[in-house]
């Protein structure tokens, strides 16, 4: 984030200070955010005089973070319950609700372990739909799931301000903010180098496109600037994932990521060898999800501290506020943490990866792949596990994010 969206959002906004939730992108792992918020929604149900109204009025998400962001868009009316209605929708769901693998009934005949096999499953896949795998069942999942009529509503009752879901296009290489506010006005656009938003209502097509992981899913046509563009998932090209929020007048942002700590420590087996296609897939994965969120989190801590050391006075005639900034992410390593569930992946897809020695963790990073695509139970709940544990550590920083209450709670 720049100093100056930094500096000219600030001057900008007016009326009451506004809080934001971020949720980054990660596929299956961002089943951690369900912990991590429903931790939230229980400790501000245990404060004195609680009340169960939802505490955003401003929802960012990329990837499969957009989904959950929209998912809680569609029932914010609901207030504190909404975060218990998106845990029951991660825990019914199964790896055969978000994609699917057809197998060949050539390929079928070879060996379960043959490269042969695997090589020409993912090819044949890829000739035909221009990914790995089909993502179809994520669209009837997520026109059962995700409530268009109750985001209008979140919306027209003034529960959320705006919902805000990020995309990558591969035509143009833009990266895209599709902002929905009650009125879908383009009020103050923002156009920086290589971003652009554009104010409009939020589909499915836009949920499709955020979380169209690249290789693993095929692209989404989006319109923009008067043109049909192919899109991919938000979180490649993105520099900057606090920036939507503080343009859209956040003061308070709370992010979850699910980035974790160096993979070294998980594979020390594998110091002196060459990586697999494992490791080199989790890298490149990693890479694609995580790398600029503690650089955007440093850069905000910074503006503030020189906003503290400006001469009193100077700040409010500038009517400039520090930008309150907490982000959560895994204090473990999800990669480990999959490597004990890799047997739960659907079977064709288990058959293709194996074969390909992207499960092999002799060589390094065998489950940092599959723990993108591992939609089953128990990864599942030991991610909303995480994510309570997670929250539970930083239970005072958390209860003072909340303390300012930009509305009543």
């Amino acid at each position: 984030m720049s100093v100056d969206t930094f500096l000219n959002a600030a001057a900008a906004h007016q009326g009451p200070p506004r809080r934001a939730l971020v949720l980054m992108g990660g596929g299956a792992r961002t089943a951690y955010q369900v912990g991590v918020l429903q931790a939230i929604a229980a400790m501000l149900r245990q404060r004195p005089s609680a009340s169960k109204t939802f505490p955003f009025q401003i929802l960012v998400g990329t990837s499969a973070g957009a989904l959950n962001a929209s998912f809680l868009a569609g029932c914010a009316t609901r207030g504190l319950d909404a975060f218990e209605e998106l845990a029951t929708f991660w825990q019914r769901t199964r790896s055969r609700d978000v994609y699917s693998l057809k197998i060949s009934r050539w390929a079928s005949w070879l060996d379960s372990r043959s490269r042969l096999a695997a090589a020409f499953n993912l090819s044949r896949n890829i000739r035909r739909q221009g990914a790995l795998l089909d993502s179809l069942p994520l669209v009837d999942t997520l026109h059962r799931a995700i409530s268009l009529p109750g985001i209008e509503a979140s919306l027209e009752s003034g529960t959320i301000d705006v919902l805000a879901v990020t995309a990558s296009s591969y035509t143009s290489g833009i990266h895209w903010t599709f902002c929905h506010t009650l009125k879908d006005t383009v009020g103050r656009a923002w156009k920086r180098p290589g971003r652009m938003v554009d104010f409009q209502p939020i589909t499915i097509e836009h949920l499709m496109a955020s979380s169209a992981i690249p290789f693993i899913f095929p692209s989404t046509p989006l319109w923009v600037d008067e043109r049909c563009e192919f899109f991919g998932d938000g979180s490649m090209r993105q520099i900057s994932p606090l920036s939507p929020a503080v343009h859209l007048g956040a003061q308070q942002v709370l992010v979850v990521g699910v980035s974790q700590p160096q993979r070294a420590a998980f594979i020390p087996q594998a110091m002196g060898k060459s990586p697999g296609l494992g490791g080199i897939a989790g890298h490149a994965m990693a890479s694609v999800f995580h790398d600029t969120l503690q650089a955007d989190v440093e850069q905000a801590l910074r503006i503030n501290k020189t906003i503290a050391t400006l001469p009193p006075g100077v700040a409010d005639t500038l009517d400039l506020h520090p930008l309150d900034v907490l982000a959560i992410q895994p204090s473990q390593s999800l990669d480990a943490l999959a490597q004990a569930h890799t047997g739960d992946l659907p079977p064709a897809l288990r058959q293709a990866l194996r074969g390909l020695g992207a499960l092999d963790h002799r060589t390094g990073g065998g489950a940092a792949l599959a723990s993108y695509l591992l939609f089953e139970p128990a990864f599942v709940h030991a991610l909303i596990a995480l994510g309570h544990q997670d929250a539970y550590a930083r239970k005072d920083q958390l209860m003072a994010f909340f303390a300012t209450d930009s509305q009543p709670l």
